[in-house]
């Protein structure tokens, strides 16, 4: 079965959609006739995400929510039976968020929201949807963790602790939930021109640490084309695919890892102290929109950044805000 038949005449729910990959999934899963419930915090954004998807074979609608609610996942399965006339017979886990930053600029409030958004509020998404689809004996979940969900990158830590704690969840429930007709697919992306720079948030010496990171996830040599990769993730969720790796340098990574973990691990500590230290006074949660103006060559950081504001403009994501 290919993906379009796959998903034709189906509900979804994407988490994280009003921007980014997640919009980008929703757009590939409406082409193929699913319907889709988009939803997100910013209501502003959904609007807007929604009237992009207009149009589409697919029916869309969308919803405001706080995913670290934890009544939100009922109210939700229960919102798209209302909205889209059935419960989610799909379900994308993709919303997400990501700090960056050295430990020793990072609270221990990074890390427990990071745990909260990126791996209990999932659980309660599949725990809530998993009745329906047991009771029709099919279904397809999945998962997006990440790089940072099998090799620890630096100042990345509250982000590499969830997504690791994701991804062994979604494996998991690919065993589990197998003999009851539903498929899990984890999907670890590397690096993705999405724009989702400019929404994650800075710590230590923002602009520096800015920098790094903007640049890596807008370089074509480092980062996908978060287009490509939606189309990539809906055939390999079509398919039942019970993993799959985005980017080259991904899948280096993670055969590097696996190859010899100890020589990895140790070269990932000397990439770290490459990068910026925290700093004399050092910041806390900045948003990369702002962080972006802090850097003292933001201009060249402009230039290398092109590709990734390009896309974040396509893709509903805010700009950076230079001087």
């Amino acid at each position: 079965m290919n993906a379009q038949d796959a998903f034709a005449g189906r509900t979804a729910l994407v988490t994280g959609s009003s921007r980014g990959l997640g919009l980008l999934i929703a757009g590939e899963l409406a082409d193929r006739g699913c319907r889709v419930m988009l939803c997100a915090r910013d209501t502003e954004a959904l609007a807007a995400a929604e009237r992009s998807l207009r149009g589409r074979p697919g029916e869309v609608a969308s919803t405001a929510v706080d995913l670290l609610d934890p009544d939100t996942p009922r109210r939700l399965v229960e919102e798209t039976r209302r909205r889209l006339g059935s419960e989610p017979d799909v379900l994308v886990n993709n919303a997400g968020i990501i700090q960056v930053g050295p430990l020793a600029a990072l609270q221990e409030q990074d890390f427990q929201r990071a745990v909260e958004t990126m791996l209990a509020a999932p659980l309660r998404l599949v725990l809530a949807v998993l009745p329906g689809m047991r009771a029709r004996r099919c279904g397809n979940i999945v998962n997006i963790t990440s790089i940072g969900g099998r090799v620890p990158v630096p100042h990345l830590l509250p982000y590499v602790v969830a997504k690791f704690a994701a991804t062994g969840l979604s494996e998991g429930l690919h065993t589990e939930l197998a003999a009851d007709g539903i498929r899990v697919t984890t999907v670890l992306p590397g690096l993705m021109r999405t724009g989702s720079h400019n929404a994650a948030e800075f710590a230590g010496q923002v602009g520096r640490e800015y920098a790094w990171f903007a640049t890596s996830a807008s370089l074509p040599l480092l980062s996908v084309d978060a287009r490509r990769a939606a189309r990539a993730i809906v055939r390999a969720a079509g398919r039942g695919r019970a993993e799959l790796v985005l980017t080259p340098a991904a899948k280096a990574a993670i055969l590097a890892h696996g190859l010899a973990p100890g020589v990895f691990v140790r070269t990932l500590g000397a990439v770290a102290r490459l990068l910026p230290a925290p700093g004399g006074s050092p910041r806390h949660a900045v948003p990369g929109a702002r962080a972006a103006c802090h850097h003292p060559a933001d201009g060249v950081v402009a230039r290398l950044t092109v590709l990734g504001e390009q896309a974040g403009r396509r893709y509903n994501e805010p700009p950076a805000q230079w001087r």
